[in-house]
């Protein structure tokens, strides 16, 4: 388990802005081993693909470079002329098998870890230069393990050479005996299988390696339990950071408000300002519940998805008010309002389906005057008692 360098325990799985942080460093998995294979392999596909007609190639340039004509040896310029083109011939030739490693060598890191271009890890920084650290590095683990690798590729490799010498060795020396033209294309044959065996035999470094990578890597990028706190009130704490995630509560509340609209068994309205919106399981102990609530634009939105879905309107506006204002969404309506709703469901449950669309009004019904709230929410008692006080004045 890693420790800081304090000496606490790094316990804790790294947090999305540290792996960010991290990529951001160019501190990112990779395997050596992973991107040699890969462009051994590359390679070794590209020789049994090409390598026929770069044989073919190959003997057309010896034969103009060995068999040039009597003019070339008396005319300078022309003989100039010639092995310029042969060096261009020549290098024409390696065009593809060099599109294919340049290929190879782009892509392999795809296969692990992705591609990452940091301007900060190529920044100088001093703390290389320390001769303590770097003989540190030299003694640690991970020298061991690449010095291991190093050591058993080495031995895997030359092993798989010898064994593939061995048993294919009547084959080479009987090359001796063939046309020269058919010689160099079995032999370039031969090499190229020979080439895709040896490359496909470091699979098993790299089935050791990436995994080893991989460990390491999620071992220096744990975190301890206080740095995550920090990191969390760091991040939390950032207002913009506060006022996106409040944002986003209100959008997710206000999806799931929505959609719980069609199944309302009425919308209470104000007609305009506030929209409330009840349902009432008959089958059920409970009271009616607010599924959802709104005022002004809320409200058009709410009015519009029950018209939609033929969802009963009611205008009554002292009792849209007073759920607006009392009554929150997912709960209950207040206890003193119990008789006023059953009148309203009564009514409800008593209409036509087959009705114009009308919203009915209900601006008489039984609401407890601690309910009765004007449209910013105060007691409409008060304001009659102070119009009442004014005009006896």
């Amino acid at each position: 388990m890693s420790e800081n360098e304090d000496g606490t325990e790094k316990t804790e799985e790294p947090t999305d802005k540290r792996l960010q942080q991290s990529r951001e460093k160019g501190q990112i998995p990779r395997s050596k081993d992973l991107n040699t294979f890969v462009m051994l392999m590359m390679a070794a596909v590209a020789f049994l693909t090409l390598g026929e007609e770069m044989g073919q190639q190959v003997m057309a340039g010896l034969a103009k470079g060995l068999q040039p004509g009597r003019h070339y040896f008396y005319d300078t310029s022309a003989m100039l002329g010639l092995m310029v083109q042969l060096f261009m011939d020549g290098i024409w030739l390696m065009v593809p098998f060099i599109v294919v490693m340049i290929i190879s060598a782009i892509g392999a890191p795809i296969l692990m870890g992705g591609w990452s271009f940091s301007t900060e890890a190529m920044a100088f920084k001093i703390s290389k230069l320390n001769p303590i650290s770097g003989i540190a590095r030299m003694f640690g683990i991970k020298t061991l393990v690449e010095l291991l690798k190093a050591i058993g590729k080495f031995a895997l490799v030359m092993t798989v050479a010898v064994g593939l010498m061995m048993s294919q060795l009547d084959i080479f020396l009987a090359l001796g005996e063939e046309p020269i033209m058919q010689a160099i294309l079995h032999a370039m044959n031969l090499i190229a299988w020979f080439f895709l065996i040896l490359a496909f035999t470091l699979i098993v470094i790299v089935l050791i390696d990436v995994p080893f990578q991989l460990y390491t890597h999620s071992q220096q990028l744990k975190m301890t339990l206080q740095e995550v706190k920090d990191e969390s009130k760091e991040t939390m704490g950032r207002p913009e950071v506060k006022q996106q995630i409040r944002r986003r509560q209100q959008e997710v509340a206000m999806g799931r408000m929505m959609q719980d609209v069609p199944e309302a068994d009425v919308v209470v309205t104000n007609p305009t300002h506030f929209a409330v919106a009840l349902k009432y399981d008959q089958q059920g102990a409970g009271a009616p519940i607010v599924v959802a609530k709104g005022a002004d634009l809320i409200a058009t939105q709410i009015r519009t998805i029950a018209q939609t879905n033929d969802v009963s309107m009611i205008s009554a506006p002292p009792l849209a008010r007073a759920l607006y204002f009392s009554a929150e969404v997912g709960q209950e309506i207040p206890h003193g309002l119990y008789l006023a709703i059953a009148q309203l469901l009564a009514h409800v449950y008593q209409l036509d389906s087959a009705a114009n669309g009308e919203p009915a009004v209900m601006d008489d019904l039984p609401i407890p005057d601690e309910f009765r709230l004007d449209a910013e929410g105060k007691p409409e008692i008060e304001q009659e008692g102070s119009e009442s006080m004014d005009s006896s004045v």
